[in-house]
């Protein structure tokens, strides 16, 4: 198949032009700059510009763009920046899409802000995401960028990501390196549960998705079984044979990062249950699993 991306150089993009190409695959990369080769095409989201025939041409268009969630101070203008990167460039892409002859597959990234701070209630892709948030707000325009593919008639799968596992970037490489300087500890109380998925599983998950027609919709990208921060910090320091006794306090936390905390102490018990209906197999099941197949050289 061929297979458009934008967003391809980030953490997740990267990995995932990497895993498909070795599944046979062609890539091609949306780029702001010159392309440096026939598999690079230049685009231009705040303009609205992208080659109409790389879109008409691709059996399947992937958004991962969006300015990275970790960062700080929330500015105004950061804030600008995270919606822009995420909701413009979604739509730009859903209505070249829609524009387009062919109707390639939208496979358009999201995130789990939109379900807020739910504590111990399981949450599938059928509740409510109505979080009172900046990202919960960004969330559910995001998803709503997609609609002009969806009513051209084209197959829309939106992927609401968890926290991804893997040493090798994402919100794990910190938290090692915090974890092995014996700085580790839980989150405000810890009770909040914290859903992860392994990179591997995002990967084949992500693929899966894109090669099986029966799929649309929205999809949770998440491992099953969510547990609480208190419990992946346990099973961190664990694998890093190191201690986890710095518990970071809640309210200094909102006082510093303001916003940010929302996503750092809300609790989403998020579940797969639509992955699962359409039969896709977790690799990495359990916390165990992916931490183990994320720290593996």
């Amino acid at each position: 198949m061929r297979i458009v991306i934008a967003g391809a150089s980030g953490f997740l993009g990267k990995a995932w032009r990497e895993h498909l190409a070795r599944e046979g695959h062609d890539v091609v990369r949306l780029v702001r700059e010159e392309p440096l080769s026939a598999s690079e095409s230049r685009w231009d989201p705040y303009r609205g510009v992208v080659d109409p025939a790389v879109i008409d041409g691709a059996d399947v268009v992937a958004n991962l763009a969006g300015a990275p969630i970790a960062h700080w101070p929330w500015t105004a203008s950061y804030k600008k920046q995270l919606h822009d990167s995420r909701v413009v460039t979604t739509r730009v892409l859903a209505e070249a899409i829609a524009a387009s002859a062919s109707k390639p597959t939208f496979l358009a990234q999201s995130g789990i802000a939109g379900y807020g701070d739910r504590g111990d209630e399981v949450l599938t892709e059928t509740s409510s995401t109505d979080a009172d948030t900046t990202l919960g707000r960004i969330t559910r325009e995001w998803e709503a960028a997609t609609e002009p593919a969806a009513a051209a008639g084209a197959r829309v799968c939106v992927t609401r990501t968890a926290v991804v596992l893997h040493r090798s970037g994402g919100a794990l490489q910190p938290l090692c390196l915090l974890f092995r300087a014996g700085l580790g500890g839980p989150l405000g109380s810890g009770r909040q549960y914290f859903p992860t998925i392994s990179l591997n599983d995002w990967l084949r998950a992500a693929t899966f998705l894109a090669t099986h027609d029966e799929c649309r919709g929205v999809y949770n990208v998440s491992g099953p079984g969510a547990t609480t921060n208190a419990e992946f910090t346990k099973e961190l320091g664990r694998m890093l044979n190191r201690p986890t006794l710095l518990r970071a306090p809640a309210w200094p936390m909102r006082k510093v990062l303001g916003e940010l905390s929302n996503e750092l102490l809300g609790s989403a018990r998020v579940e797969p249950a639509h992955l699962l209906a359409d039969g896709f197999v977790f690799e990495q099941p359990t916390l165990n699993d992916r931490l183990a197949a994320a720290l593996t050289p």
